[in-house]
């Protein structure tokens, strides 16, 4: 799959800068990228890795 096929989006609380990692639905799971490199290489994440991740992120697991 091409980056171009994807939507990219960044979350809504991210600053108004490039710093930041933007993210989209895949077939199979997500996708992650790089926001200041739109075109250099991005991660797919496994349907069942992803939900495990947004749960601790929710769960506070990965607060300072």
């Amino acid at each position: 799959m091409r980056s171009d096929d994807v939507k990219w989006r960044k979350s809504s609380r991210s600053p108004n800068n490039d710093n930041c990692v933007e993210v989209a639905q895949l077939g199979s799971g997500a996708g992650v990228r790089d926001s200041k490199d739109p075109d250099g290489a991005w991660l797919s994440v496994p349907s069942d890795a992803w939900a495990r991740f947004l749960g601790g992120i929710k769960g506070g697991r990965f607060d300072r």
